[in-house]
């Protein structure tokens, strides 16, 4: 009995020890996106349609309520992953900003300026002068390829009346060692309605879907994520029929893409509500080499929408709907969108 017991601890040992040794430990990082509603300097540019946004405009838009919105947005992208990684996210794409001007002034707000931020902009033709950027962390990432994709739409089929819209970025470059494409997108809205808009946003969704299908083409591996404010929801024929996403990792087969924001929008989550309806419109989308289960390099961990309470309408009518910062004046808040954001993991090998 006692040389049972005696060989008993000793495998109990021997399988502790072994799985003490076998520890895994991984590298954790967070990208995200953020529609900022409007993030609109106080300056009027002669180019486009800002002039409510200036301080003598319909907004009364001063350089304190623009230094003070700047400030909000820059909170907001602190905190972004702040639960799992201690830090804020390596890759940010951004919505509806002005210029570059208001990137560089949210890179060097406090909040941002020790995380060391680089930008891709490209001013695009939306009349109302809002683009798609992305910030990136030097440390992390290093830019090698970046293209402003027109999106172009017409009133009627003669061409003869041209929709301007925004642009559709690509950024493709090394993160942590490991090539990456990263897409941020604007599609039109759903001004008018949305079954009368829609052809628009299917337009947009076409024109994704050939920039991912080219960089397949040159790898049928590539890591890459389309990020941005789709203006439909993960069950809209923009996303089902034209990117064809899955909304289920297992067997993808190669060169597709996986949507995880979809299970969530069918569980009742949204990134915007509109009369007592959540919409999904604020999407991360990646592809198979992303959300394989193996973790050799980066992959798909998990997705959430940043929805924390200081970001929700305190009281009212609109209580627990997105915080927005302008409703009939400027009301201290941050955006009409929650962010969205996905996880990417690693396992760390000794050197």
């Amino acid at each position: 009995m006692k040389t049972d017991l005696y060989f008993l601890a000793i495998f109990i040992l021997f399988i502790a020890s072994s799985f003490g040794q076998n520890k895994k430990e991984y590298k954790i990082i967070t990208v995200a996106f953020y529609n900022v509603e409007n993030l609109f300097d106080y300056e009027d540019d002669p180019l486009t349609f800002d002039d409510d946004r200036t301080p003598e405009g319909k907004d009364h838009w001063t350089k304190e309520i623009y230094e003070a919105k700047v400030k909000n947005i820059a909170k907001v992208i602190a905190d972004i992953g702040q639960d799992l990684t201690q830090t804020s996210p390596a890759i940010i794409g951004l919505c509806e900003v002005e210029n570059r001007r208001v990137l560089e002034d949210l890179a060097n707000d406090p909040a941002l300026l020790e995380k060391d931020y680089g930008m891709v902009h490209f001013d695009s033709p939306d009349r109302r002068g809002i683009d798609v950027a992305l910030l990136y962390k030097k440390k992390l990432f290093t830019p090698s390829n970046y293209k402003a994709h027109e999106l172009l739409l017409y009133q009627d089929h003669n061409r003869s009346k041209r929709i301007y819209t925004r642009d559709q970025l690509l950024v493709s470059g090394m993160l942590d060692g490991e090539k990456i494409h990263f897409i941020v997108n604007h599609w039109p809205s759903r001004y008018g309605g949305e079954e009368r808009s829609r052809p628009k946003r299917l337009k947009a969704a076409a024109l994704n879907k050939r920039i991912i299908d080219s960089l397949f083409s040159e790898d049928p591996y590539a890591k890459i994520i389309t990020m941005g404010d789709m203006n439909d929801d993960p069950t809209s024929p923009s996303i089902k029929s034209v990117l064809n996403a899955k909304n289920e990792r297992q067997a993808m087969g190669l060169k597709e893409l996986y949507n995880p924001m979809e299970n969530m929008y069918k569980k009742g989550m949204g990134t915007l509500a509109y009369r007592d309806a959540w919409n999904l419109f604020d999407q991360m989308i990646i592809s198979t080499e992303l959300a394989k289960k193996e973790y050799s390099s980066y992959r798909f961990y998990k997705a959430g929408i940043y929805n924390k309470n200081y970001l929700a309408t305190p009281r009212g009518q609109y209580k627990g709907y997105p915080f927005r910062s302008f409703a009939n004046g400027y009301t201290g808040g941050y955006s009409d969108h929650f962010p969205v954001y996905i996880y990417l993991i690693k396992e760390k090998f000794s050197e």
